[in-house]
């Protein structure tokens, strides 16, 4: 069912970066936020990417391998948040994110922790886009195709607080429809993220060839 919503004329367009980063690695069986990758880690250099836009705050939400995470990757400057129900699926993920967003902060960016190939300037292209539009939700497509991060304006926020399961922010997409801006980008890196070995070894290649 498509939902419409009217959009506001003024709002905080601040955005604060959640970094979802709490998931099992059940594929790959071992954390996957810590493979290596580039002087990093996957996660390390999601951060790092994070970091470097225009993002209000960066929030990181880890759950399992949390311990190990911590002793390896550098969290200097991110707020760190435990997501101790993150075996329930990845709304539980969600909302232990927003628990740490600021009442002054207009949208959140839900970043994937196993896409470190999205750099600053696609999260930058979003941030422009909200801002421009306070639109409730912004995300980025390639080629016509959708893929992440994905900004959420503060308006779906109780939306995502009722979610449970292992549903993402994705099931919303569905409901609001006809509210959504899309942003074209020619980086196809928001499509590639990281669940098996193959993954794994093609984000190696890829980054072999650049």
């Amino acid at each position: 069912m498509d939902t419409k919503i009217a959009l506001p004329k003024k709002r905080d367009c601040r955005v604060a970066g959640v970094i979802l980063a709490a998931g099992s690695s059940s594929r790959i069986g071992r954390v996957k936020q810590l493979l290596a990758f580039r002087e990093t880690t996957v996660l390390g250099q999601v951060i790092e990417n994070a970091a470097g836009s225009v993002l209000d705050t960066v929030i990181l939400v880890l759950g399992h391998g949390a311990e190990e995470i911590q002793k390896v990757v550098r969290l200097e400057g991110v707020t760190m948040v435990m997501n101790e129900a993150h075996a329930l699926g990845q709304s539980t993920s969600l909302r232990a994110g927003l628990s740490a967003v600021s009442a002054k902060t207009g949208g959140v960016m839900f970043i994937l922790g196993d896409q470190p190939l999205v750099g600053p300037d696609v999260m930058n292209s979003l941030i422009d886009g909200y801002s421009r539009t306070r639109a409730p939700i912004v995300l980025p497509t390639h080629q016509g195709r959708r893929g992440n991060p994905v900004v959420i304006d503060r308006t779906l926020f109780a939306r995502i607080e009722s979610l449970t399961g292992d549903l993402g922010a994705r099931v919303l997409f569905e409901e609001y429809a006809e509210a959504i801006v899309e942003i074209e980008t020619e980086d196809d890196s928001i499509h590639f993220d990281l669940d098996t070995w193959d993954d794994y070894r093609n984000l190696l290649d890829r980054e072999g060839s650049r």
